[in-house]
């Protein structure tokens, strides 16, 4: 038995070769194409908070992370919300 993967040919999607790199241009290029697809990853282009968050290890009990995660996302801006009322 081979460790190598078979290989799988496509009709409506065929490898590209280098002659489709060389004339490919990027998302850009495509104002209408590119707003479909935003960057979501870190901080907006422009964010001038003042505020500073640091990353931290927290070990929390099985429960109280699944009670915060199961109200949706937001949960770690919630839980913040909590530790802060708390901190006071």
């Amino acid at each position: 038995m081979s460790d190598q993967k078979p290989v799988i040919f496509d009709d409506e999607n065929p490898e590209w070769t280098e002659a489709d790199f060389a004339h490919s241009r990027p998302v850009e290029d495509f104002p209408a194409l590119a707003a479909a697809f935003p960057k979501a990853r870190g901080r907006p282009v422009g964010s001038t908070k003042p505020v500073r968050k640091e990353q931290i290890a927290l070990r929390v009990d099985a429960d109280v992370l699944e009670r915060y995660k199961a109200g949706g996302p937001g949960w770690q801006t919630r839980m913040n919300a909590a530790l802060r009322a708390g901190a006071r």
